[in-house]
């Protein structure tokens, strides 16, 4: 009997994804369908729902779905579920019973197949102000909202393709069943994930060390799908991590792995995101710190906490580990918290994302007190890489996400 907390829906693991000859058949019959393209964002949903990690769901959400998750976490079934699940198209020749082959707008290539019993049309400012509490157009989110089709399409899905993450990234490209498996090799039954889309900091490596001391260990979960400009690419921050973890944590503590999906940007409902999809891949609690998923002043520093306060009881078996905002205190000699730090800001070390990125960008060396040396080395070899063009974009768009 499984320690290991039940996938969302209180059900076995529900993978989309085909193989052997019935993957061979469905991609012969794919290519005489009509084409609808997807997104990115599409594309990285379409992926966890192949693997597992949207676990119950079986495709892309009705309308009735997507307007009781915008308006109460709940889809028309009354699964919790906090951030809508859909594809978009500006196809006016697809029609309700079509089947239609799934391509990842980028690559071309034809990911899954889909039966569509809807079509219809949503208020994507409603959408906005729901999920993102915002219609502005800088925020990255919203304006990926903004940016869908005309149309949403409904049905159940087959998923032919994990989009080249597997050849790309190997090992760290793990499955909700193959965390589920190592977990269980490692003896592991509570599991904080740590969120990242960045490389990790001394105070991400403050959050991972709490975790660890009450925890059988933690899953350094990054993201592999897109990020927005100026953020650092996911091979070079898998490096930086794995990097860390060698040299700075005991061994048989920390596993390493990535999930294809792209930011939302959400805040305090991606953190519900964050913590439902941690659950199928057998995690028991997420990591909440400061300004989790949160982009910009859009969100307060620790709205992603008090979400989980606000949802119904049972809503999520993974619970959220809320840790207040870390630094390097002088006074203190080490890393601290609010929660155990007396000093003041004066005594503080903090460096924004910002603030670093301009320094990497202009060779400069990181404070010991923000990064692990052996860190920052593979961080500045691949800021050196850039041009100094390339670098000059990079900072700029790393003040263009408010």
């Amino acid at each position: 009997m499984s320690k290991l907390v039940r996938p969302h829906g209180g059900g076995e693991l529900k993978p989309l994804l085909l193989s052997g000859e019935t993957l061979k058949q469905e991609l012969a019959r794919a290519q005489a369908m009509p084409k609808v393209r997807m997104s990115s964002r599409g594309t990285g949903d379409l992926i966890m729902l192949g693997i597992g990690g949207f676990t119950p769901l079986d495709g892309f959400m009705t309308h009735a779905d997507w307007q009781g998750v915008c308006d109460g976490y709940k889809m028309a079934n009354g699964l919790f579920w906090p951030i809508p699940v859909t594809l978009s198209t500006d196809d006016e020749n697809v029609k309700v019973g079509d089947d239609v082959a799934l391509v990842d707008g980028e690559s071309g290539e034809i990911m899954g197949t889909m039966k569509v019993t809807e079509k219809y049309t949503i208020d994507k400012a409603h959408e906005c102000m729901e999920v993102y509490k915002t219609t502005d157009m800088e925020h990255p989110g919203v304006k990926m909202v903004m940016a869908q089709g005309k149309y949403n399409l409904a049905g159940s899905v087959k998923v032919l393709s994990t989009g080249g993450f597997k050849e790309k990234y190997g090992d760290q490209f793990m499955t909700p069943a193959e965390t589920r498996a190592k977990f269980e090799q490692m003896g592991w039954s509570k599991i904080a994930a740590f969120q990242t889309r960045n490389p990790m900091h001394r105070s991400h490596e403050y959050l991972a060390k709490i975790a660890i001391e009450t925890m059988d260990g933690v899953l350094v979960h990054s993201l592999l799908g897109a990020l927005k400009p100026g953020d650092i690419p996911a091979d070079v921050r898998s490096e930086a991590i794995s990097t860390l973890v060698d040299n700075y944590f005991a061994p048989n503590t920390v596993i390493q792995a990535g999930y294809p999906l792209d930011m939302r940007y959400a805040g305090p409902r991606e953190a519900l995101l964050h913590a439902l999809f941690r659950q199928n891949y057998g995690c028991s609690h997420l990591i909440v710190g400061r300004d989790h998923a949160g982009v910009g002043d859009y969100y307060g520093p620790f709205d992603a906490q008090k979400i989980f306060d606000e949802i119904p009881k049972g809503s999520l078996e993974t619970l959220n580990m809320n840790i207040d905002w870390t630094f390097w205190c002088n006074k203190c000699g080490g890393m601290a918290s609010q929660r155990t730090c007396p000093h003041t800001k004066d005594d503080r070390i903090l460096l924004s994302g910002t603030k670093v990125r301009s320094m990497l960008s202009e060779g400069q060396d990181l404070p010991v007190e923000f990064s692990r040396p052996e860190v920052a080395k593979v961080l500045q070899k691949y800021y050196a890489g850039l041009s100094a063009e390339e670098n000059v974009k990079v900072e700029l768009k790393g003040h263009s996400a408010k």
